[in-house]
């Protein structure tokens, strides 16, 4: 059925639980799994013509520690199911193009991910990253809600 799923995840509750599911379709499939996490790059706040200084290695710090509890969710998920796994994290101001890329990077045969996360209310409103997977990917995306 499927050979190599990607996972990407956000932390979220939502995610945790796309995570699970993804991981128990791998086991039935005999698949192995990638969990990505996808962080937006450094930025300057700026508010109007206001700076407001965030440093720069506060910010990595802070999103590195973010992206590796993500990862760990993964990769106890896939221990536990006894499935292959690998996790990778990316940079990209564009996480749904993120996702798309290291999905056909790594040769994934299919994406598992929340139907949202952290953004919550804005994301349905505005349009979610998984919206834009979902519009953009070749690849079958597999939507947990």
């Amino acid at each position: 059925m499927f050979k190599h799923i990607l996972i990407p995840t956000d932390g979220s509750d939502l995610s945790r639980k796309a995570i699970l599911y993804g991981v128990q379709l791998a086991k039935e499939s005999g698949a192995k799994v990638t969990g990505l996490t996808v962080a937006e790059p450094y930025r300057p706040a700026a508010m109007d013509a206001v700076f407001v200084p965030v440093d720069e290695g506060d910010y990595e710090e802070q999103s590195r520690v973010l992206s590796e509890k993500a990862m760990e969710q993964v990769r106890m998920a896939a221990d536990a199911a006894r499935v292959p796994c690998e996790t990778i994290r990316e940079i990209h101001d564009q996480p749904y193009r993120a996702i798309i890329d290291a999905a056909h990077a790594l040769g994934c045969d299919l994406i598992v991910m929340a139907s949202h996360g952290r953004r919550g209310i804005s994301a349905l409103l505005l349009g979610s990253e998984t919206a834009k997977v979902l519009t953009h990917s070749t690849i079958p995306v597999l939507v947990y809600r």
